[in-house]
């Protein structure tokens, strides 16, 4: 019998045409060396992890032992990255594995950049340095059972009692909130108003469930939590953040992380598919040899240079403070709309091959429909930007 060919797609090819990332600043280059080692350290690991449902754990607190969590805060003792910087890491890592770059999205795009924006002086002491080397793992809990899209209209609550703040209310599908140390759990004050609160994980009536079943995503663990008269101290309360203006705020800037992390899929995929192409004969020729393989592979091209204009554009913005939200909501709304239509090419041009994991493609198909939907849906990206250009509201 014949034995069946091995193919390695997973082979970085470092696709830019444009000369995109050409003329990036050494520091940044440094650090996505870093990332890049990062990745093929973690790879061969994660097709195990992602199938069993498990979450690496310790290659969470790796990253954070090479400096790859902070996703371009200011961290005590942690160099400081760039947004391009931060940008490329987040691109690099998801190009491996989207339950890794969701770690980052999770760990340093949402629950330390909450601190960092809103935390006091002793908050940030406390934390911020923990959860940037991966010593301590970090959750942001916003979404609720019923309010999703809607998070606007959050029903937990914290009321004051003397010292004290009591929690109730549930949220739903919190990254590490069921297997972390400290939640960034957004409630409604006493007069109403959309408020931050640092929550020990390990408070008695804090009850976090990780959510299975899952299909997307599989190697970070996902929580619904119920939060059942959990008192923290006043202390806890994040006295910067004081509307859900605030905590847009945080969104914000996460949104054009998920941009990169859409690029390091877009990226892998589209790799997978040219290295395929090059390796896999059938009729006599390799596949790319075929015309309509070559205009598959210009097509994905073409759309995964304009992805990489986008990020590389809005990070010059941002490093000027001149990024304005919808403009983030414009990168996310492109790039993981054009990443879902890579992974989908790809996966027809590996044939059956293109459903096993050690070919990577699927599991990028699969995780790249969550990073489609967290930190604000197409349709709501939509509105948005839809809201800006012709200044109605299409909101209810």
């Amino acid at each position: 019998m014949q034995a069946m060919p091995d193919y390695d797609v997973a082979e970085p090819l470092d696709t830019d045409y444009y000369s995109v990332f050409a003329n990036i600043p050494a520091p940044d280059r440094e650090v996505w060396n870093r990332a890049r080692a990062f990745t093929a350290e973690a790879m061969p690991q994660m097709n195990d992890y992602w199938e069993r449902a498990e979450f690496p754990a310790h290659l969470a607190k790796r990253m954070g032992s090479m400096n790859l969590l902070a996703d371009g805060l200011d961290v005590p003792g942690l160099d400081l990255m760039s947004p391009l910087g931060a940008g490329l890491v987040n691109m690099e890592v998801s190009r491996g594995d989207g339950s890794l770059g969701t770690v980052i999205a999770v760990q340093g795009g949402l629950a330390m950049r909450s601190i960092a924006l809103f935390g006091s002086d002793a908050q940030r002491e406390t934390w911020l340095g923990p959860l940037g080397r991966g010593e301590k793992l970090g959750a942001f809990a916003l979404t609720e059972p019923d309010h999703g899209s809607d998070s606007v209209a959050l029903e937990t609550t914290a009321t004051l009692d003397g010292g004290e703040y009591v929690l109730n209310g549930e949220k739903k599908w919190i990254g590490n909130g069921s297997v972390g140390d400290v939640t960034v759990v957004w409630a409604r004050d006493d007069a109403g108003d959309v408020r931050g609160f640092l929550v020990e994980q390990d408070r008695e009536g804090y009850d976090a469930e990780t959510i299975t079943g899952k299909a997307s995503l599989r190697a970070i663990h996902q929580a619904r939590i119920r939060l059942n008269n959990v008192r923290i101290p006043k202390a806890n309360l994040l006295p910067g953040a004081r509307t859900f203006k605030d905590t847009s705020r945080v969104l914000v800037a996460t949104r054009l992380g998920v941009a990169w992390s859409a690029l390091g899929h877009a990226t892998a995929v589209y790799e997978a598919a040219l290295n395929y192409a090059t390796q896999r004969t059938q009729f006599g020729k390799p596949l790319a040899k075929f015309q309509l393989v070559q205009e598959r592979l210009t097509y994905m091209l073409s759309e995964l240079t304009s992805m990489q204009l986008h990020c590389v554009h809005l990070a010059g913005l941002d490093a000027a403070g001149l990024m304005r939200p919808t403009q983030a909501a414009m990168a996310k709304y492109h790039n993981t709309r054009k990443a879902r239509e890579l992974a989908s090419i790809a996966r027809d041009m590996l044939g059956g091959n293109g459903i096993l994991l050690e070919n990577h493609v699927i599991r990028h198909l699969l995780d790249i429909e969550s990073i489609h939907t967290y930190e604000g849906t197409q349709s709501i990206q939509t509105l948005l930007i839809g809201r800006d250009v012709t200044g109605q509201s299409a909101f209810a």
